[in-house]
């Protein structure tokens, strides 16, 4: 491997010659060898947004010649468009301001504008700190690049992600509505309701969900950009934040605001806890839905087995035709990394010591793998699981027919406590409620058959 010579203010380093980054970068590299976790590569595509962003701002408010301000522009958009993610190497375990990314898109902006005018013949060169990084800090840029990616991520995949498998699940629950089973509380017989209505509850936790996550998510667009080093907008224009914050709503076609306290913007994250607060409501709605569709399909012969999920792959190594809930096991399995997430970024969160909070890149690696995870697995869950479900009616009926929570509907006819006497000696005696209702004289088989009537059970009474 052929290297080259870059410096920084610590002097010389050597950096493989094919790559675009400077010396900071390489020096990151060799002093983080922490992990295989990346920074990902939404970060990298929110900081060239910025560092488009921040160069129109700087051309606009006459603080960078054009020349200087195209170039940066251009650059950044190439990196977006040409999806080449090798020169951006580093690790989420680095300086907790996010320095060193801010530094390596610096340092690849600067080298590829240099080559670009190199080409052309131009006099100009561009230097990472001085151009790319103008009226800039690590310390507002790494936060505005965080809000930038999770605004992105949630509502160009999780959001669209969410209302697909809430579609599904609203076309079952309609499709199911007139088919009545037992309801079941604390894993026991409960009064009858609706497979569509048992379902309905599923879409509208999704339902309720989306609005959460909206409604949170709406936070996400207040950025640090403007407040540089400390929050007092140092080396900074006035307006800067504000154009920037312009730019990137124009860049991205989302709006952004400059926040109006950057003290605030650049030590504290309550905004990503929040907005990940809703995103581990969903994974804990998830997480119910997916047990309740493997609880409801067990079996397929020893279980509950009131529904049917798809065959997808054999489910043992050593019991033939077994098949397995795979797809709930997944879903679960990724709520309870979100849930353990939003441990991580609570805690990490809290540490915003005086101006600057230094666990940024834990909290968002750990927000974009949340949304990541929850997207990839509601797809798979909605494709290969809930469009493919299906009823068992025998078992159903069967199940219903056995239940002895139907003597509730006696209630208001001879009461609770000889309603009780009726559950517990059909029980004792293995006899159906008819049966033991008749025998104890508290009802004939006439008024039996008119109380308990399965319709009006799964609807308010009149």
């Amino acid at each position: 491997m052929s290297y080259r010579t870059e410096k920084d203010t610590l002097g010389e380093i050597q950096v493989p010659a094919d790559k675009w980054w400077g010396a900071q970068t390489q020096r990151s590299t060799e002093n983080f060898k922490i992990g295989k976790e990346i920074m990902p590569r939404e970060i990298t595509d929110a900081f060239s947004v910025l560092k488009e962003a921040c160069a129109a701002a700087n051309l606009k408010l006459e603080n960078m010649e054009s020349e200087r301000s195209e170039i940066i522009q251009q650059v950044c958009k190439e990196i977006r468009e040409s999806n080449n993610y090798d020169h951006f190497p580093l690790v989420v375990w680095q300086t907790g301001s996010g320095t060193q990314s801010n530094m390596n898109m610096n340092e690849v902006v600067a080298y590829r504008s240099n080559q670009h005018l190199e080409q052309e013949g131009a006099e100009i060169r561009i230097h990472p700190n001085d151009d790319v990084n103008r009226s800039q800090s690590s310390n507002d840029t790494f936060p505005t690049a965080m809000h930038i990616a999770a605004l992105q991520e949630v509502h160009n995949k999780l959001i669209p992600s969410l209302q697909k498998l809430r579609s599904t699940i609203e076309e079952k629950s309609e499709r199911f509505n007139d088919i009545i089973k037992i309801g079941r509380t604390h894993l026991q017989d409960a009064t009858p309701l609706t497979l569509g209505q048992e379902m309905s509850g599923w879409a509208f936790m999704l339902k309720k969900s989306e609005e959460m996550i909206q409604q949170s998510a709406e936070q996400l667009r207040h950025l640090a950009i403007g407040g540089t080093a400390v929050g007092t907008g140092i080396n900074a224009h006035p307006s800067f934040g504000d154009k920037t914050a312009e730019e990137i709503s124009r860049i991205t076609g989302m709006q952004f605001y400059s926040s109006e306290n950057k003290f605030h913007a650049l030590t504290s994250h309550d905004e990503i806890v929040y907005a990940h607060g809703a995103v581990k409501g969903l994974a804990a709605d998830l997480m119910k839905i997916a047990n309740d569709v493997r609880w409801l399909a067990s079996g397929p012969r020893s279980g509950i087995g009131e529904i049917t999920i798809p065959a997808n792959e054999p489910g043992s190594s050593i019991m033939p035709g077994k098949v397995n809930p795979t797809q709930s096991e997944a879903l679960t399995m990724v709520a309870a990394q979100v849930m353990g997430n939003d441990t991580t970024i609570g805690i990490a969160a809290s540490q915003g010591n005086f101006e600057l909070n230094v666990f940024k890149p834990v909290i968002i690696y750990n927000f974009l793998q949340s949304v990541r995870l929850l997207t990839d697995a509601m797809e798979s869950f909605n494709d290969k699981c809930a469009v493919g479900i299906e009823v068992n009616e025998d078992i159903i009926n069967k199940h219903v027919k056995n239940s002895l929570m139907l003597v509730t509907a006696l209630n208001p006819h001879i009461g609770y406590e000889k309603a009780a006497t009726i559950a517990k000696t059909a029980f004792a005696n293995n006899s159906t409620l008819k049966e033991t209702a008749v025998e104890l004289g508290y009802l004939t088989e006439e008024q039996f058959d008119e109380y308990i009537n399965l319709e009006k059970m799964v609807r308010p009474t009149e």
